[in-house]
């Protein structure tokens, strides 16, 4: 009894914690005044704090004893340092440095969230507000601004993204927490994910199979969620756009709330886009596309743990382009995609004295429907489980370690008139380790992770008949690694340089294709094996107050590369496309700077250039490589001594697409192109309420062009004509 009586209170003195108080004083680096409006977070438990008129700021009720600080405020670059209670009470006082350029973000992809001038790991980050100021008529538009970037494209409603030449199942993209599951062997099949809810995009180069496992080659597309509302803080917003181009208009409106320990927000939005316009005045006939979104999410705090549950609702209609018309359309017909998808994730953070667990469940279902003249010509069901355990150790001798375990099931089941795919179930597991460490003057990243995937797929069809497809029954695995090191040549160059290892294993289609897919016939190939690469990044960069440069450069090598093949052989009357395999590599890069000259700290100029090559093994280049870009823009804002219109600007910018001549044997060459975009905004304050107002124009001198890498090149129907851009925000 002695022995029982004494777990018990030791059990209790383990679960009881220390409460601790932090305050302190917020004050400019430059001339020592305090900074109203700074907030304050303690990253393991979400707590909040603002920092009133003199800069001062209380956190109380702090169940940890150590701590990471992350301090914020307009203007300033994020503070952010690790503090350890010795006793109840803390005072600091912190001196925030003015902030040029916005490089010092919490980067949330990467193992171990550090500031962008300290991951070893190069990751590219753009806010969806900067999106917003360059009228942004889509995510994926907003995520093409980033150099590297481009993106396969069927008119305005479906978009996906391409990194350095590489998309599809090449590219994973995560939001809520979560992979995206939705059939992205497609280039017709987008994203499906609406801007609205949706605070930054983070985006990873190069092989990440080493956090996300299969599906990473090429990189990852990583969506980070908008917060929840600041603590006792309620926020409502709502945002209006109208598109010329397409007659199309915009709704979302959001609304916080958000207590001590529970946060509340929900969000929702439409979109409609009608045909757009050509820049000859006609359209692209039945390319009309319809939006709905809901999102909702509650975090709530008991104790030492942090939970986090989300759900998102997504339905989409998008019209499936079938020429040039003089008829204009809001709404597709004939021949459509009808796409619903169901997402929930429920995130656990738990601080365990100085180690931290997080934990994320999540489940997606996603419907797809091809509609043919009313009917569901093809009709797939697809369900995907995942959990995800990350485990931080404590640091030890400066050396911080992840250990991770990821688990995903998926089941294909189908219900249309024709099977694209088979009914399949597919279980990937995964475990990684992750270690970050100094060494003299260099800072170490490196990783190891083993993965295994089974595929199980039921027979369609008797043997003997034109649509027969044995069942498969196919067990892949594969070792990735990763190292990377990061070094500081003078106080602001930078030297980073990655060497990673991935792979990715034959999705469905292209193993188990056998029929007509849109205007082709497609066959898979059942014996195909995993992708596996080796790439080379190397990233040099220079950050001032005046200027910031950098360099990027990759080296690619892809054994087992799968892509799509015409035989030339049509059966019937269509074109008959077959999945093959060959070694090949891609390399390229891109380069760029930012000049913000000082006093004329109102002026802004960016330019950047990206190129990739791919070649096969036997010589020839490799299809859908997106053509070299050059862009630039030039930003000024303007400062006004006017209460009410705050931070006027106006901007424009210049995309160059150089000429494409190194493309496969089944592919044709496409000329040059430039487009202009300009713009201009302003924010406005009336009472109680925040406005914003913007008018932009895209592709301001209505260029006639086909990029490479749209589907509808094959119909030879041209990018959107000129497109004013019209966008109303209100916060409360």
């Amino acid at each position: 009894m002695k022995k029982i009586l004494t777990g018990v209170l030791l059990l209790l003195n383990f679960l009881s914690f220390s409460q601790y108080n932090l305050t302190g004083t917020i004050l400019s680096n430059k001339d020592k005044q305090p900074i109203v409006g700074a907030t304050i977070q303690i990253k393991e438990t979400g707590q909040y704090g603002i920092s009133d008129i003199d800069g001062k700021f209380d956190i109380k009720n702090i169940t940890l004893d150590k701590i990471t600080l992350v301090i914020k405020a307009i203007g300033y670059q994020d503070y952010i340092k690790t503090l350890t209670f010795t006793q109840k009470q803390l005072h600091i006082k912190v001196f925030l440095k003015e902030k040029v350029f916005d490089l010092d973000a919490v980067i949330v992809s990467t193992p171990f969230s550090k500031l962008q001038k300290d991951n070893v790991m190069k990751v590219s980050r753009k806010s969806i507000k900067e999106m917003e100021k360059n009228g942004i008529q889509n995510l994926m538009d907003g995520i093409a601004q980033i150099p590297g970037i481009t993106k396969i494209s069927t008119g305005t409603g479906i978009n996906k993204p391409v990194i350095r030449g590489l998309s599809g199942n090449r590219v994973l993209v995560f939001d809520q927490g979560m992979r995206v599951e939705n059939f992205q062997f497609g280039e017709e099949h987008g994203l499906g994910i609406d801007e609205a809810g949706i605070q930054a995009v983070e985006v990873i180069k190069g092989p990440a199979s080493l956090l996300y496992g299969s599906d990473a080659l090429g990189g990852v597309v990583y969506l980070v969620p908008e917060k929840f509302a600041d603590t006792d803080k309620t926020k409502i917003d709502g945002k209006f756009q109208y598109y010329s181009d397409t007659k199309g208009k915009y709704l979302t409106s959001g609304y916080k709330k958000s207590g001590k320990k529970i946060k509340f927000l929900v969000r929702g939005s439409a979109k409609q886009n009608g045909d757009f316009e050509l820049p000859d005045g006609k359209f692209a006939a039945n390319s009309a596309n319809e939006n709905y979104h809901l999102a909702t999410g509650i975090d709530f705090k008991t104790g030492k743990l942090d939970t986090e549950i989300r759900y998102g609702f997504n339905k989409r209609i998008n019209g499936m382009p079938t020429g040039i018309t003089d008829d204009f359309h809001y709404k597709p017909v004939d021949k459509y995609q009808l796409l619903t998808n169901n997402k929930i994730s429920i995130k656990n953070s738990l601080s365990i004295k100085k180690s931290h667990i997080t934990s994320t469940l999540g489940y997606t279902g996603h419907q797809r429907e091809l509609i043919k003249q009313g009917n569901t010509f093809i009709g797939m069901n697809l369900k995907t489980f995942n959990w995800d355990i990350n485990w931080k150790l404590p640091t030890f001798h400066k050396t911080q370690t992840i250990f991770g375990i990821q688990n995903m099931y998926q089941n294909n089941h189908n219900f249309g008139q024709h099977f694209l795919l088979p009914n399949a179930d597919i279980v990937n597991s995964g475990i990684f380790g992750v270690f970050n460490f100094p060494l003299l003057n260099l800072q170490f990243q490196s990783g190891i992770r083993a993965d295994i995937r089974t595929i199980k797929t039921q027979k369609i069809g008797e043997e003997g008949n034109a649509d027969y497809r044995p069942e498969i029954n196919k067990t892949l695995y594969s070792i990735s690694g990763a190292i990377g090191v990061k070094t500081n040549i003078y106080e602001r160059l930078n030297l980073r340089m990655n060497i990673a290892k991935g792979f990715r294993a034959p999705n469905l289609a292209e193993l188990t294709s056998n029929g007509l897919h849109d205007n082709r016939l497609e066959f898979g190939n059942p014996d195909l094996k995993n992708e596996e690469n080796l790439q080379t990044d190397l990233n040099i960069s220079y950050e001032s107050s005046h200027i910031e440069f950098y360099i990027n450069g990759f080296y690619n090598n892809i054994n087992n590369y799968i892509y799509l093949s015409p035989t030339n052989q049509p059966m019937i009357i269509y074109p008959v496309y077959e999945y093959k395999q060959t070694d090949a590599y891609l390399y390229g890069g891109e380069i760029g700077f930012h000049l913000h000259p000082h006093p004329w700290d109102w002026l802004h100029y960016d330019a950047s250039f990206a190129t990739v090559t791919g070649i096969q093994k036997n010589g020839e280049f490799l299809p859908l490589i997106p053509a070299d870009q050059w862009k630039n823009t030039l930003r000024i804002n303007f400062k006004t001594k006017n209460t009410s219109f705050k931070n006027p600007y106006v901007f424009v910018s210049a995309d160059h697409f150089f000429k494409v001549e190194k493309v496969s044997s089944f592919e044709d060459e496409y000329p040059a192109y430039t487009l202009i975009n300009t713009g201009i905004g302003t924010s406005i304050d009336w009472k109680k309420a925040d406005f914003s107002l913007s008018l932009s124009v895209h592709n301001l001198l209505n260029e006639k062009y086909i990029s490479n890498l749209s589907v509808l090149r094959e119909q030879n129907i041209p990018g959107p004509g000129r497109n004013v851009i019209l966008t109303l925000k209100c916060k409360l």
